[in-house]
């Protein structure tokens, strides 16, 4: 048996299983999750009348550079949003389709990690938990970079020292961030592009949220538009993780996408061959689809900017919020200790949220999502602002005693 899988920490929602489960909510309250990422709008119609429509591409055994349409769409996408040299994404080069960024965020770092002892995986601090697993499994230690709200939590890079830098083979980045919204501007990602250079590691860019923002003239720059803006067209090191899961609302599909270094993107569709991962023609069709059309997502963004405005005006009677600039996220700061400000929460008011603290680490003396809770608006508008007023209600309760 794998001896890393021993390394691994139990998963936030195992962890928040456990500590719902030794209390019972109320029964004359409905039970609302926001706890999980999950879109909640429904899909577009473009994507149920292309599946419909594509069903005989189920007798196919698909390839796993999925089609040339696809890829096409994907590139045409990718140049487009991020202001990239026409012609340097290479549909047949530097563009893999994926079953979503969760399997290839995971997947990446088995293929591109030397196992040696000293083999460093650098990830931000709160972070999305899928890095650390894909760092331990594929041989390599993580090391963690905090981001706490005296750097509006963007990890502080200017304080990994250069031995770390050094020892670094890959660094995973995301922004929007998940779990505390936090945007990296285009000037952080041109200095993580150059010190990659410098020190000859890959960037895995998770940038699966970059169509959830709130100001339809600033949309989060990328790790490619980084690349673009330093004149390395060639996108030496970077890799960007896309997914439809969040700007198309179809977390059910599975689909997204992998872009940049094309010999990178090489050595992944190796990997990729033996590991069986081929998208189903099915939802390749689909995703097309999906690529090509802005308007549903532009639809989408106008519903989660409702709910924010509406869930921050609420909460904002009780504590200080801060609206994220991206994600489908709100990172709360909490009265009391996160664990037992969500735990009781439930206990009393039916409402599942994440304390922030499930999703960190302690390291360099502090659990930097400790004190905090993270709050996925993915419901209805009507449910996310009963979640708001149960809150409100919970936190003066909390602030009476």
């Amino acid at each position: 048996m794998n001896p890393n899988l021993s390394k691994l920490q139990a998963y936030p929602f195992e962890r928040l299983a456990q500590l719902k489960a030794a209390v019972t909510p109320p029964k004359d309250r409905s039970t609302i999750l926001l706890s999980i990422g999950e879109p909640k709008h429904p899909a577009p119609a473009l994507i149920n009348e292309a599946i419909t429509s594509h069903l005989q591409g189920l007798s196919i055994y698909p390839t796993t550079s999925g089609s040339t349409e696809l890829r096409t769409a994907i590139a045409d996408w990718v140049t487009a949003r991020f202001k990239l040299t026409k012609g340097s994404i290479d549909p047949d080069k530097n563009v893999l389709p994926v079953n979503g960024t969760r399997e290839a965020i995971f997947a990446v770092a088995q293929c591109l990690t030397d196992p040696r002892p000293d083999a460093l995986i650098l990830m931000p601090n709160p972070f999305y938990q899928i890095y650390e697993g894909a760092a331990l499994l594929a041989g390599a230690n993580p090391y963690f970079i905090n981001g706490t709200e005296l750097n509006d939590f963007i990890p502080e890079f200017e304080a990994v020292p250069e031995a770390i830098w050094r020892k670094c083979q890959l660094l995973y980045i995301c922004s929007p961030g998940n779990p505390t919204g936090a945007v990296f501007s285009l000037e952080l990602m041109k200095k993580l592009v150059r010190l990659s250079q410098k020190y000859e590691f890959a960037i895995a860019s998770d940038e699966c949220y970059s169509e959830i923002y709130y100001d339809e003239s600033q949309p989060p720059s990328g790790l490619l538009e980084a690349c673009a803006a330093l004149g390395l067209n060639t996108y030496p090191r970077c890799l960007a993780f896309h997914s439809l899961s969040k700007r198309t609302s179809v977390p059910g599909m599975r689909s997204g996408f992998v872009a940049g270094d094309s010999e990178l993107i090489d050595r992944f569709r190796l990997y990729r061959t033996y590991h069986g991962s081929a998208m189903s023609p099915v939802v390749q069709a689909a995703s097309t689809e999906a690529w090509k059309d802005e308007k549903h997502v532009i639809e989408n963004r106008k519903l989660y900017r409702e709910k924010f405005d509406r869930v921050c005006a609420i909460l904002s009677q009780v504590t200080p919020v801060i609206k994220p600039m991206g994600v489908f996220y709100l990172w709360l700061k909490t009265p009391i200790e996160d664990a037992q400000f969500a735990k009781d929460l439930f206990h009393r008011y039916n409402v599942t949220i994440l304390p922030g603290s499930y999703m960190s680490r302690e390291v360099h003396g502090i659990n930097p999502g400790a004190g905090y809770v993270r709050i996925a608006l993915v419901d209805s508008v009507e449910v996310c602002v009963e979640a708001a007023e149960r809150i409100v209600e919970f936190i003066r309760s909390i602030m009476a005693k």
